[in-house]
């Protein structure tokens, strides 16, 4: 049986121009950082841009973006709250602030509802912040939306480039578009190269205040790779 509600998610994402997840197949890299932080970017740029948290167990774009006493207004569906200039929904505004211990059919049912009774409205940009890995939710993402773009986050690391030449290669046979790949240097590094984000120390106590993010080292070299990949 087909689930109408897939129906009503090509409608909702109709006039989303582009759709980019960020992913990484790693937990602790940056990803929700570099997630919650293009948007911000791509809001100063006078693009309207929405963030979608699909991290179920580790949700944390609202606490980067300093989101607190905000809740989704209810109007035929869910329409998500304004954060900074960016449309910002999350699994976080449902959970009290507890993991959601869901899993297989579970997962797949929680982000159709999540995606069908979103109004996003009209957008130039619809960020993901995806779970780390090739899991449920990103099967079902890539299933669902097919505009979907993967930008890829990795760190310096022999295993995490394993991964992530393999991650990359299943992505390919899927035929989902990989709009770009970002090393981000988490720890001291001399050497960056280009689509890299050097080590920032001011990073962590920037966190939860956009306008100090938007000032950061961080900041300033996203932007340059947004620029030149988007």
């Amino acid at each position: 049986m087909i689930d109408p509600r897939t129906s009503v998610i090509k409608k909702r994402f109709s006039n989303i121009k582009r759709v980019i997840a960020v992913t990484g197949w790693k937990g602790g890299i940056g990803k929700s950082v570099t997630a919650s932080m293009l948007s911000l970017i791509l809001s100063k740029k006078g693009k309207t841009c929405g963030l979608l948290d699909l991290d179920f167990t580790g949700a944390s774009d609202h606490i980067i973006l300093g989101a607190k006493d905000i809740f989704p207004e209810e109007k035929n569906g869910i329409i998500p709250p304004d954060v900074h200039g960016i449309k910002f929904m999350s699994i976080s505004f449902f959970s009290e602030g507890k993991a959601v211990p869901l899993r297989g059919n579970n997962i797949t049912d929680a982000i159709i509802e999540m995606l069908a009774i979103t109004q996003w409205g009209k957008l130039d940009y619809l960020i993901i912040d995806m779970p780390p890995g090739i899991n449920d939710t990103a099967l079902d993402v890539i299933r669902l939306i097919e505009k979907t773009e993967v930008l890829a986050l990795t760190i310096p690391s022999i295993i995490a480039k394993d991964v992530l030449d393999r991650s990359l290669e299943l992505y390919k046979r899927l035929k989902v578009s990989i709009v770009g790949i970002i090393e981000n240097n988490l720890l001291h590094s001399k050497k960056t190269g280009a689509n890299s984000i050097p080590y920032d120390d001011k990073l962590e106590a920037s966190l939860g205040c956009p306008n100090k993010l938007l000032k950061t080292k961080f900041a300033r070299s996203l932007e340059k790779i947004a620029t030149d990949i988007l």
